[in-house]
C-alpha cells in the first residue's frame, strides 16, 4: 500500500507524540519485511545491500559493481511490497546513477507502491578526504546527486529519509526537503560479517547530536534518527537516544535483519543436533 508523504509523516509524528521511538527496518527478503512489520516497525526500507546481506555478504557489497542497484530495488519491490500490510515502504535509490532520468524513476517508484526513498547506495560512506571520493565528486558522481534525488522525491510528494554523514550533509538534505534525517555512523558492527572498526558509542552520540542540531538549523520540523557503526543492538540504540536531545529513533538494517538471523539459525541448528536418539 502506498502512503502519501502527509500520511507517512502523520504516522511518524503520532509515534513520537506517544513517547515511542521511530524504528525503521531494512528488509532484504519478504519474510524479513513480514515479521519486522509484525514486530511493530514504523518504516521498511529495501535496497541492494539488503539482498547481499541476506546472501551472506557484507553490506558494503552494495557500493561495488556487483549489480545494478536501482534495478535490484525494483526486483526486491516485487518480493517485499505484496507481503507488507500496513507499513510505508521506502526504496533505496542510487542517486548518482548516470543511466536513469531520476524524475521518471521516482515517479515509477510511486506507481509501484513505494511510499518514500532513501539515498543508498551512497558515496557518503567513502572517506571525504580520500582521492577516490574527491574524484567521484569531481566527475559528477558525488553526494550532490543524492541531494538532488531527495529534492526530486520531495517535490513528487514522497517521504524522504536520507542518510547523512556530516553536519553539512544534514543542512543540505534538510534544505532539499528531507522529512527524516538518518544520522549514519558507518558500517554496523557485530555478527559474522559486520565491521570491526567503528566509533565508540559515546562518540557516536556526540556525532548524531551534531547532525541533529545542523538539520534543525534549517528546518525545525525535520525528524532525526540514528543508524550504524556501534549502534548494533537495542541497548546501543537506547544509549544513544538517552544521551542525545531531540533524536527520536533508530534505523536498523543489519541490526534488525542480519544479526537476529545469524543467531537464530545457528542456535536452532545446534538445538536440533543435540537431540538424543
Amino acid at each position: 500500500m502506498h502512503y502519501s508523504r502527509e500520511e507517512s509523516l502523520a504516522r511518524l509524528t503520532e509515534t513520537v507524540e506517544q513517547g515511542q521511538p521511530i524504528i525503521g527496518a531494512g528488509a532484504g527478503t519478504g519474510i524479513s519485511a513480514k515479521f519486522a512489520e509484525r514486530g511493530g516497525i514504523d518504516l521498511l526500507i529495501i535496497y541492494n545491500s539488503g539482498r547481499y546481506r541476506m546472501d551472506g555478504r557484507g553490506s558494503l557489497a552494495g557500493l561495488l559493481p556487483y549489480g545494478d542497484a536501482n534495478k535490484i530495488v525494483l526486483e526486491m519491490g516485487h518480493e517485499v511490497l505484496p507481503v507488507v500490510e500496513d507499513t510505508p515502504v521506502l526504496a533505496g535509490v542510487n542517486g548518482t546513477d548516470p543511466f536513469r532520468e531520476m524524475s521518471v524513476f521516482i515517479d515509477d517508484l510511486k506507481r509501484r507502491g513505494f511510499s518514500g526513498v532513501q539515498n543508498f547506495p551512497t558515496v557518503g560512506l567513502i572517506d571525504e578526504e580520500s582521492q577516490f571520493r574527491q574524484n567521484l565528486e569531481e566527475t559528477g558522481m558525488g553526494y550532490d546527486k543524492e541531494i538532488e534525488m531527495i529534492r526530486e522525491a520531495a517535490d513528487q510528494g514522497m517521504l524522504t529519509c536520507p542518510y547523512v554523514f556530516t553536519e553539512e550533509h544534514a543542512r543540505d538534505m534538510a534544505e532539499a526537503g528531507a522529512d527524516l534525517i538518518v544520522s549514519h555512523m558507518g558500517l554496523t558492527t557485530s555478527g559474522d560479517i559486520g565491521a570491526e572498526t567503528a566509533l565508540t558509542l559515546e562518540t557516536a552520540a556526540e556525532r548524531v547530536q551534531s547532525h541533529h542540531n545542523a538539520a534543525k538549523e534549517i528546518n525545525e520540523d525535520v525528524k532525526v534518527i540514528c543508524h550504524g557503526g556501534p549502534i548494533a543492538w537495542p541497548d546501543d540504540a537506547e544509549f544513544v537516544l538517552n544521551n542525545t536531545e531531540g533524536v527520536v529513533g533508530f534505523f536498523g538494517a543489519s541490526s534488525i535483519e542480519r544479526l537476529p538471523t545469524e543467531e537464530a539459525i545457528e542456535n536452532q541448528a545446534r538445538d536440533f543436533k543435540h537431540i538424543d536418539i
